[in-house]
């Protein structure tokens, strides 16, 4: 069983990645997904959507506080599933060189752990590194091939600039600016067929950022779903870096995600249930809670008169 670990900083994309990357490879693979909270979002949508063997681990980061319990789902993977492939999703704010290091400690002639992937979000990465940047560095220093998402929109300028930090923090890496979907099948096919050779010693924590979710959540129609997002980006229910999640909201299904202060709603079939899950500082968790768990009352007014009493920084 190869193990390849996609990792990559809050909203960069992994699971889009992850998604191209089965398509292309066209091999028997497994997930391991880990959400960094109490609310898994994507191992669900990877399921259902996919069709995908997905092992979700939601109870703490496997870079840390659930080492153990990461290691023992690996090799219980590894003899009962046994896939060809095996694919590590960390959370966002995980540290890679820990979870490479304790894949290492497991690895025997029938586990091989391949040259990890990070992904940077060209957008979003000089917010990275200012608002946790002991984890941002070491996602960049544990690859060996670094991908640059989000391009679209992104001056050369910039993309030169996130390419020459990334260089600056890890000289050895391969940095991919071509978007991975223009790449031909042997690019993905070629991630397979690189061994992780050396040693990984790594004992970094970085720091740890809030975290709250929910489930069974609903709003009346898209038109608030909007509203609350636009809340979300403003401040208006804290330093809210990262959400996703899907709900139903007047008979429709959607699929909603936050990076940075941008927001996305897409349709998606009807899930199991609905669930949303929210990362950052100084989240106003029972804000959040009234919005998505009753009746949603909040109007325009409402968020705007939030939004003023948030403290000046």
């Amino acid at each position: 069983m190869k193990i390849l670990v996609v990792s990559g900083f809050l909203g960069a994309g992994k699971t889009t990645f992850i998604r191209e990357f089965i398509r292309r490879v066209r091999r028997d693979c497994a997930i391991v997904e880990n959400e960094y909270g109490e609310i898994g979002v994507d191992g669900q949508v990877l399921s259902e959507r996919e069709g995908l063997s997905v092992r979700e681990l939601s109870e703490g980061c496997i870079c840390c506080s659930a080492k153990t319990d990461f290691a023992a789902s690996v090799l219980t993977i590894a003899n009962t599933i046994d896939p060809e492939v095996l694919i590590v999703e960390p959370s966002g704010v995980g540290m890679l060189g820990n979870i490479l290091q304790n894949l290492q400690k497991i690895e025997y002639e029938r586990i091989c752990v391949l040259q990890p992937v990070a992904l940077i979000d060209a957008r979003a990465f000089e917010d990275g590194m200012r608002e946790y940047p002991e984890i941002s560095r070491d996602q960049i220093a544990s690859a060996h091939t670094i991908l640059l998402t989000k391009t679209e929109g992104a001056s050369q300028e910039e993309i030169e600039a996130v390419c020459r930090a990334a260089a600056t923090i890890n000289p050895a890496a391969a940095i991919v600016r071509t978007p991975y979907r223009e790449q031909p099948d042997t690019w993905f096919s070629d991630l397979l067929d690189r061994p992780l050779t050396q040693r990984v010693t790594a004992e970094g924590t970085g720091e740890a950022p809030e975290t709250c979710g929910f489930t069974d959540i609903s709003l009346p129609d898209a038109n608030a779903l909007l509203l609350f997002l636009s809340g979300v980006v403003s401040g208006v229910f804290g330093g809210v870096y990262r959400a996703k999640g899907y709900l139903c909201t007047g008979g429709a299904w959607l699929h909603f995600d936050v990076v940075d202060k941008r927001y996305s709603v897409t349709g998606c079939e009807p899930m199991p249930d609905s669930r949303a899950m929210f990362i950052g500082k100084n989240l106003k968790r029972n804000l959040l809670r009234q919005a998505l768990l009753k009746e949603f009352r909040v109007n325009a007014s409402l968020l705007l008169n939030q939004k003023k009493k948030r403290p000046v920084t």
